[in-house]
């Protein structure tokens, strides 16, 4: 708790980068964008310069919230017929072919421009040192150059050399420099100069997205070739003129009103809105009488998941490109319709609104995770912020910068007419999904999590933990969680597991054994395997500000002031 504000990320190093930023007189956005850099270089393998980041921002002078999209788009090159004339029905998971534009930096830097008010040589700071003096490797950092270490040492020359000095795998415990990364972030401090604070970030912008490092990422990732799920190696379809063309854009959030409260997400082009109709779903039903955690209740709260995700298959897309119908999919019509198809035993189908079509789904490997940073301040200025994308182990480091391209547009469909069907320009569906809840248009909560497809699903029990069961924040992120792959996975190749449901195993075994009953497949995971949310929270009255991370992973941390 803290008087002056709050931080909490899912690595205690960022969260202290965002934490120095208020103890210096900045904002709860000049204190994300500090946090959100060092997070590019202490969590490699979770987010990248070369990923993305959808943001939620609450402004106390507007009394609003905005939706910043972080989120690059697909190259003009990128097209169905490409893909076609390759003789490839889906968009891999790793190498070149799948980058789209980094939305990361242009994210951060419109954050600091619209919501902040330090300077971007202030807020850089924390990143510098820690790329440039380094930091102690941690076990999953660790976990994931070990186990890809083979890939990057007959593959990725580029990687090898950044993450296996002198061809090995590092310890945990040795220090890590990333002195490339150091040395492009000086650059773009540099790219700032003396100038006035906008100007001075729109030339660091325009550094990165039009100049130097934009080149030097195109003519890297298009004369270079990387093998990838096809079995085959491609290059990247990025130009330069895809970098200057792009912008983040500054949207307004969709949301909805849960028992006084209301929910704050991102657009169709994330899959935010899955969490609303959830809520409008279990609406339809007496939570809390079934009692936390009971049978009844994980048994609801999944077949709602279901539900709604079928819908995010069948109807999500970028709203710039296709129409999304939220306004019946968000109605309380709806929701009461669709809650009669959940009965007493769990479904099997794949049930949209309207039917979707059943695909053939693959087994999958999860590509890559995601990170997660919450800040509010005592004036009332909060932020969610999920950072994802640009996974080392997933693409090759760009030669001289540091940093991998993201793989974002595995996401995309390459079925014609479907909403999330790949365009130049076009955003894919992500599964980033930062989440806000304000009161009579105050802030009041801010909140999210890691994990893909499950970030709505663990994010979603954290909020009903502390609504309906009236848990504290750390109560309701610690609580054990639960969640369904019935659906198609967003991730290549696009699996789906029919009535699978994963519990972690702190969860009763007489629960356990009722939910099979009712025809779930459970899964059993290790007690504190799944989530890694960090929340936050800002009581108006007494301008109190408190943060929660969860213990799951080791690094997630809070700090208040």
């Amino acid at each position: 708790m803290g008087v002056h504000g709050c931080v909490t990320s899912s690595h205690y190093l960022a969260t202290e980068a965002g934490f120095e930023m208020l103890r210096a007189g900045g904002n709860a956005a000049d204190a994300a964008v500090a946090a959100g850099l060092a997070m590019h270089v202490v969590e490699p393998q979770n987010n990248g310069f070369g990923g993305e980041v959808p943001i939620l921002v609450y402004s106390p002078s507007s009394a609003k919230v905005f939706a910043i999209s972080g989120q690059g788009t697909a190259p003009r090159k990128a097209t169905v017929e490409y893909f076609e004339q390759q003789r490839i029905d889906l968009i891999p998971g790793d190498g070149f072919l799948p980058a789209t534009v980094c939305g990361a930096f242009d994210a951060w830097v419109t954050l600091l421009r619209e919501f902040g008010t330090m300077r971007l040589s202030q807020v850089i700071q924390p990143a510098i040192t820690l790329a440039q003096d380094g930091f102690a490797i941690y076990p999953e950092l660790y976990e994931h150059i070990r186990d890809y270490a083979n890939r990057m040492l007959n593959e990725w020359p580029t990687s090898a050399e950044v993450f296996l000095r002198n061809r090995k795998v590092p310890r945990v415990g040795d220090i890590f420099k990333q002195r490339d990364i150091g040395s492009m972030l000086r650059k773009l401090e540099e790219a700032e100069g003396n100038h006035e604070r906008v100007k001075g970030l729109n030339l660091a912008r325009d550094y990165f997205y039009k100049g130097p490092i934009a080149r030097r990422i195109v003519a890297f990732s298009t004369t270079h070739q990387s093998k990838d799920a096809t079995g085959k190696a491609h290059h990247s379809l990025l130009s330069e003129e895809d970098f200057s063309d792009y912008r983040s854009r500054v949207e307004e959030p969709v949301n909805i009103t849960y028992k006084g409260l209301r929910v704050h997400k991102c657009g169709p082009w994330s899959q935010g809105p899955v969490f609303l109709q959830q809520l409008r779903l279990l609406e339809e039903f007496d939570l809390k009488d079934m009692g936390h955690n009971s049978a009844d209740y994980i048994h609801t709260v999944t077949e709602a998941a279901k539900l709604a995700f079928a819908d995010r298959e069948r109807y999500y897309g970028d709203p710039l490109f296709t129409d999304v119908p939220l306004q019946r999919l968000l109605s309380r019509d709806y929701a009461k319709d669709r809650s009669k198809l959940i009965t007493r035993q769990a479904s099997m189908r794949l049930q949209a609104g309207v039917m979707s079509e059943r695909e053939d789904f693959r087994e999958s490997r999860h590509y890559g995770d995601t990170t997660h940073l919450d800040v509010v301040d005592s004036a009332g200025n909060m932020i969610s912020a999920t950072p994802s994308g640009g996974w080392f182990f997933t693409s090759p480091i760009v030669e001289g910068l540091g940093f991998a391209l993201g793989t974002r547009a595995q996401m995309f469909s390459l079925k014609r007419g479907h909403p999330n069907c790949l365009m130049p320009g076009k955003r894919p569906r992500t599964t980033l999904t930062p989440s806000m809840v304000t009161v009579n248009n105050k802030p009041f909560l801010a909140f999210g999590t890691p994990g893909g497809d499950q970030q709505d699903q663990w994010t979603l029990q954290f909020f009903l933990n502390y609504v309906e069961f009236n848990m504290n924040l750390q109560k309701a992120i610690d609580a054990p969680t639960f969640h369904t792959t019935h659906f198609p996975s967003s991730f290549y190749p696009r699996d789906a597991h029919p009535g699978r449901l994963h519990v972690e195993d702190r969860i009763p075994a007489s629960v356990i054994r009722s939910l099979r009953k009712r025809g779930h497949k459970v899964i059993l995971e290790n007690g504190w395997a799944n989530g890694q949310v960090t929340a936050v929270h800002f009581d108006s009255r007494s301008r109190l500000t408190s943060a929660a991370a969860s213990p799951r992973v080791q690094t997630p941390y809070a700090l208040g002031w």
